[in-house]
């Protein structure tokens, strides 16, 4: 069902969007293969596997993170909402999409704040008969009007799945905590935390020599430690799940799917940047990762 935010008018959309800056979202859509970024997100994506050529492993593996991550929590826990907040470009697979193959009455909210991602939210609205999914047009910096506009969708006297999946990083400490302990505090007993953050515990010089490159251009970008990222889960009360905060390839690993390979001659037209979709990231090395994840229980 969609929200009222998929009935702005498209040429107000068009507007709001600004094709000189590289937006965080669109930068992710581009590793992630995407179509829906700009040059100008490219060229940002590019900078950062300039300075870091397996960065790569980061964004995928972060998202494979967050497969394992729904699929445990529907099976296991037979959780059956989910709120996605900074949930970037409808980007094969979306939580709604994993969630319902599975429980199929599941209902996902989707929130982000570029006008991009709202231009094709639709896409991420193609849930199945039984199920709902909604998107929302909001900031994360605005936790009271995501949960208001949330509860049209979702029910709050149920287990509710927040997923703050590598975003948090994109906003400094004095609002980070105050913002997920909001919305902590609004979910029920049963709801869960799936949260995903960047680091420079683990590989200092890489991931130091990609901040540089993305706050050249205007982003925030906070490396906070393994200490910070438990924060958001212990400063709340709520229970970590085994194997704890961990590198996300270390989050109940099991192997990645592997993308359909094209033919030689059309991969080696590709540049570097396009290649990237293609790679298989079985690969994976401790050398690799900059990301922790966690997941925890609200009791």
């Amino acid at each position: 069902m969609p929200g009222d935010a998929l009935d702005q008018d498209p040429a107000e959309l068009r507007r709001r969007i600004d094709t000189s800056k590289a937006h965080p979202a669109r930068v992710y859509d581009v590793f992630l293969g995407g179509k829906d970024n700009y040059p100008v997100d490219r060229a940002a994506a590019a900078a950062g596997l300039a300075a870091n050529p397996r960065g790569y492993l980061d964004v995928r593996h972060n998202r494979d993170f967050l497969r394992r991550a729904v699929t445990a929590l529907v099976r296991e826990d037979g959780i059956r909402q989910w709120l996605d907040i900074g949930t970037g470009l409808p980007t094969a697979e979306n939580v709604h999409q994993i969630a319902q193959r599975i429980i199929p009455d599941s209902r996902v909210v989707y929130v982000d704040n570029d006008p991009v991602v709202l231009a094709h939210a639709r896409a991420l609205l193609t849930s199945g008969s039984e199920g709902r999914t909604d998107y929302i047009d909001a900031d994360l910096k605005s936790p009271a009007q995501i949960l208001e506009q949330a509860a049209k969708t979702l029910d709050f006297d149920q287990p509710v799945a927040l997923c703050l999946v590598a975003i948090l990083h994109f906003i400094e400490d004095e609002e980070a905590y105050p913002i997920v302990r909001e919305l902590v505090d609004a979910l029920p007993a049963g709801s869960r935390l799936v949260l995903s953050h960047l680091t420079d515990d683990l590989n200092p010089e890489n991931i130091r020599a990609v901040q540089r490159t993305y706050t050249e251009r205007g982003f925030t970008f906070v490396l906070r430690s393994r200490a910070d990222v438990e924060r958001f889960f212990t400063d709340h009360g709520l229970a970590l799940a085994e194997p704890g905060v961990v590198p996300v390839h270390h989050w109940r690993p099991e192997p990645a799917p592997v993308p359909e390979q094209p033919d030689a001659a059309y991969l080696a037209s590709l540049d570097e940047i396009e290649k990237v979709r293609y790679y298989d990231i079985n690969d994976v090395t401790d050398a690799d990762i900059n990301v922790y994840g966690g997941v925890a229980a609200k009791g």
